[in-house]
């Protein structure tokens, strides 16, 4: 493994409105300057089957060539991910679109002009010669151009399409540094790619119009007021028949930790249950509680929803441990600018509910 560090890399920061053979030298804890050079050695792996994790604005992903079966493969087998979960493919330019989709409606091209590069996955008919390997067998690719320099600057020495799902084992928290995908990979990743923290944090907002009706299938930093500006409609929500895409299962983005939510009120009743089962509590919350315990970290969060969501997945990483613990953390407010973070959270806390731990 290779560890690459953009130490000068600046990261345009988003506003919602607007083969397994392959041969590499392993070198450990390397550091190296953010040159061109490094990007062209990291493409050169990718065209020899390889897999090179690098920094979106979203989080940090695990690319493989698009059009390698075998690489791709390499991707399940590394992150531990069933073969039936459809990839997200990131291309270079909105030229490429054509190549991987196919019926494109006329507000794809809209959408794209006005959120890419950007945290907006799209998902079209895939095209005629895409593998089943990236869609799930599905009838439907997801899409982006992803909207960080160090990411586009490899698309582009590349030169193809990577299909890339977050840097990390399948249902756990997504990386959103460099160490993080060093931490939890090792060497199952052939080259990493440090271009600082991924200034929004979660991952993308994944919209359908794959049928007559756009559907957000799942939250993201852009919102469905953000997408109602080119749509000329609120999209909804997803339905029985829409396309799997990643993140809709119903256990994701989990810690080691039992996570738990907890409205403000029942902080504390949620804090003394915990302590009387005999675990350590770890309190992420607005408002700090009144209760001073033994065996409670209480740690601030953000109150503005997208520095919440920023750091989100590394304050969870930061207090997570498996030994007699558990992660409590008061609800987000449930206005539309918040609906990406609760949803984050509340797959993480898989049916961990209050009620079942106090009643």
């Amino acid at each position: 493994m290779l560890y690459i560090q953009m130490s000068t890399c600046k990261v345009r920061f988003y506003s919602s409105r607007g083969g397994k053979g392959l041969q590499v030298a392993l070198v450990k804890e390397k550091v190296c300057p953010g040159h061109r050079e490094n990007i062209c050695q990291a493409a050169e792996i990718l065209r020899a089957g390889g897999l090179v994790a690098f920094p979106t604005e979203t989080v940090y992903g695990l690319g493989a060539a698009a059009d390698n079966p075998l690489a791709v493969g390499r991707i399940f087998s590394a992150k531990g991910r069933p073969r039936n979960h459809p990839l997200i493919v990131h291309l270079a330019s909105v030229i490429c679109l054509d190549r991987w989709a196919r019926e494109i409606p006329p507000v794809a091209w809209n959408l794209a002009e006005y959120f890419w590069p950007g945290p907006l996955t799209l998902i079209l008919k895939r095209g005629r010669e895409v593998s089943d390997l990236i869609t799930g067998g599905q009838d439907t690719i997801g899409l982006r151009i992803p909207g960080h320099p160090v990411a586009l600057s490899l698309l582009e020495v590349f030169g193809g399409a990577l299909a890339a799902p977050s840097a990390n084992r399948f249902g756990h928290l997504s990386p959103t540094a460099a160490r993080d995908v060093a931490a939890e990979l090792g060497d199952e990743v052939d080259y990493i790619i440090d271009g600082g923290e991924c200034p929004v944090g979660i991952e993308s907002t994944i919209l359908d119009l794959s049928a007559p009706r756009p559907r957000i299938l799942r939250p993201g930093i852009i919102n469905a007021a953000d997408l109602a500006e080119v749509l000329g409609e609120l999209p909804k929500g997803p339905t029985t028949v829409s396309p799997r895409v990643p993140g809709d299962l119903p256990l994701h983005y989990a810690p080691r930790s039992p996570l738990f939510l907890a409205e403000p009120s029942r902080l504390e009743p949620m804090v003394k249950a915990l302590l009387d089962a005999g675990q350590a509590v770890t309190v992420l919350s607005r408002h700090r509680p009144e209760l001073d315990l033994a065996g409670v970290n209480w740690r601030p969060t953000p109150c503005d929803p997208h520095d919440y969501a920023r750091r989100l997945y590394s304050r969870l990483r930061e207090v997570d441990s498996p030994v007699n613990h558990s992660i409590l953390v008061e609800s987000p407010p449930t206005s539309d600018e918040w609906e990406a973070v609760r949803d984050r959270l509340f797959r993480a806390a898989s049916g961990n509910l209050l009620q079942e731990v106090t009643g």
